[in-house]
C-alpha cells in the first residue's frame, strides 16, 4: 500500500488549487471559512461555475461527460476545494442520483437528466426517509400505483434536505406489498413542481429550515421516470447509499475546520491551556487516521484490488469528528458562541456588523457568531444517512459474519 502522491498527482493538485483560487468568489469563501449562512444563490452559483468547467460531475466517467479522474484525483479535487473555502457540492444530483441513472437508467433517461445535473442548473432532492421509516428504509409506505402510462403517488417524505429548493426528487416508493419489504420498492424520479406536491419546512434546533416534509397527494408521475425495473428499487437505493455515507465522512472539511478551531482557540486565549490543547491533538489524530483510511481505500482502487466496503465505517468516524470539532469550537469561545437570532439573521446580521461597530468580540472572532447554531446543526450527523448504531451493527456483521 503506497500512500504517497506521485509527481503527476501533485501537479494535478497544483492545477486544481490555482483554478479554484481564481474562480471561487471571495465573498462565498469568507462565508464558508466562518460558517456563515449560505444562500441558495451561493450554493448553486458555485455549482454552476464548476458545471461550466465540467467539474461538477467530478466523479463521472468521460462517457457521461465527466473528467474521468482517478480516485486519487477526485480526492485531491475535494481537498483543495474544501481548504479554499468552497461550499460543499450539494450531493443529491451529481454524487448520488447521477451514478444510479448511469448504472441503471436507460439511454433516454441518461440523455434527459444528466446534462442538467452536470451544469448545476437542476437542483435535486432525496426522497428516502418517512415518518417511521428512517434507518429502516425497507418499511417505506409512500405508494405509487401504476395507472396506464403513469404512476399515482401518495404519501409523505421527511427530513428532505434543502427540499424547499428542489426542482426534481428521486424517490423510493412502494409498488408492491408481496414478499419481503425490500422486494416491493421502486426508484422513481419526480418533478417537484407537479400538482399535488407540498413542501413544508421543518425548523431545527439551530433555527434554520434545512430540512423539510414533502407530501404527495395523487401526484402523477410518467412511467418513463421509473429507473430500472419495477420493484427493484432496493438494489438501486443501496448503490446510492454507499455514495451518501462516504460523502458524509467528509474528511477534507474536517481538516479545514480543524484549522479554524485552532484559530478560534488562539484568538480566545485557550490554546495555551494544555488540557484544551490535548483535546485538539486527540481530534487531529483522529482526523489523520480517517484520512489514512480514505487513502487506503484509494490505494486499493488505484492498484485494482477490491477494497472492503467500509462506507459505514467512514460515516461513523466522520460524523463523530464533525460533532467533536463543533463542540470544541464552542467551548473555546465560551459565552461568545452566540445563539441563533432569527430576526437578526434575516436582517443580514451574521456577526460582521457587531465585529465592526463594537470593535470586535474578544479576539475579533467574527466566526464566533454562528458557533452555537453549528453545534446544534451537527448533532444530526450521527443519525442521518443511516444512524451510527445501525452502521456499527452492519460493520460487526461484515467482520464477524
Amino acid at each position: 500500500m503506497d500512500l504517497a502522491f506521485t509527481p503527476e498527482e501533485q501537479a494535478f493538485r497544483e492545477m486544481v488549487r490555482a483554478w479554484v483560487k481564481e474562480h471561487l468568489p471571495q465573498e462565498i469563501s469568507h462565508k464558508v471559512h466562518n460558517a456563515l449562512r449560505l444562500s441558495r444563490d451561493d450554493m448553486q452559483g458555485w455549482a454552476r461555475i464548476l458545471g461550466k468547467k465540467g467539474w461538477l460531475g467530478f466523479g463521472w466517467p468521460k462517457e457521461f461527460g465527466g473528467p474521468g479522474w482517478t480516485a486519487v484525483q477526485k480526492h485531491l479535487f475535494e481537498e483543495e476545494c474544501a481548504l479554499a473555502g468552497a461550499p460543499r457540492i450539494i450531493p443529491f444530483g451529481p454524487v448520488m442520483v447521477a451514478p444510479v441513472i448511469m448504472a441503471f437508467g436507460n439511454a433516454e433517461q441518461q440523455k434527459r437528466f444528466l446534462p442538467g445535473i452536470a451544469s448545476g442548473e437542476v437542483w435535486w432532492s432525496q426522497g428516502y426517509s418517512e415518518p417511521g421509516s428512517g434507518s429502516d428504509l425497507a418499511s417505506v409506505k409512500t405508494r405509487a400505483e401504476r395507472v396506464g402510462d403513469h404512476y399515482v403517488v401518495n404519501g409523505q417524505k421527511t427530513w428532505t434536505t434543502l427540499g424547499q429548493y428542489g426542482d426534481w426528487m428521486f424517490n423510493l416508493v412502494r409498488t408492491s406489498n408481496e414478499g419481503k419489504p425490500q422486494t416491493g420498492i421502486s426508484f422513481l424520479l419526480l418533478d417537484m413542481k407537479s400538482p399535488g406536491v407540498t413542501v413544508r419546512p421543518i425548523k431545527l434546533l439551530d433555527g434554520e429550515c434545512e430540512v423539510n416534509e414533502v407530501f404527495f397527494d395523487n401526484v402523477k408521475v410518467p412511467a418513463e421516470n421509473l429507473i430500472g425495473e419495477e420493484n427493484k428499487g432496493w438494489t438501486y437505493a443501496k448503490h446510492l447509499l454507499s455514495h451518501e455515507r462516504t460523502n458524509i465522512a467528509d474528511v477534507n472539511r474536517s481538516k479545514r475546520e480543524l484549522e479554524r478551531l485552532k484559530r478560534i482557540a488562539r484568538a480566545e486565549g485557550v490554546y495555551d491551556d494544555l488540557r484544551f490543547r490535548d483535546q485538539i491533538a486527540l481530534l487531529e489524530v483522529d482526523i489523520v487516521a480517517l484520512e489514512m483510511l480514505v487513502l487506503r481505500v484509494l490505494s486499493a482502487e488505484k492498484s485494482g484490488k477490491n477494497s472492503l466496503d467500509i462506507a459505514g465505517l467512514l460515516k461513523i468516524r466522520g460524523s463523530e469528528i464533525q460533532q467533536r470539532y463543533a463542540e470544541l469550537m464552542m467551548l473555546a469561545a465560551g459565552p461568545f458562541s452566540l445563539p441563533f437570532i432569527e430576526e437578526a439573521m434575516e436582517a443580514g446580521w451574521q456577526g460582521d456588523a457587531a465585529a465592526g461597530a463594537l470593535g470586535g468580540f474578544p479576539g475579533g472572532a467574527v466566526a464566533n457568531a454562528p458557533l452555537a447554531s453549528t453545534y446544534f446543526n451537527l448533532r444530526k450527523t450521527t443519525i442521518y444517512g443511516g444512524s451510527n448504531e445501525v452502521q456499527r451493527n452492519i460493520v460487526a456483521q461484515t467482520v464477524l459474519g
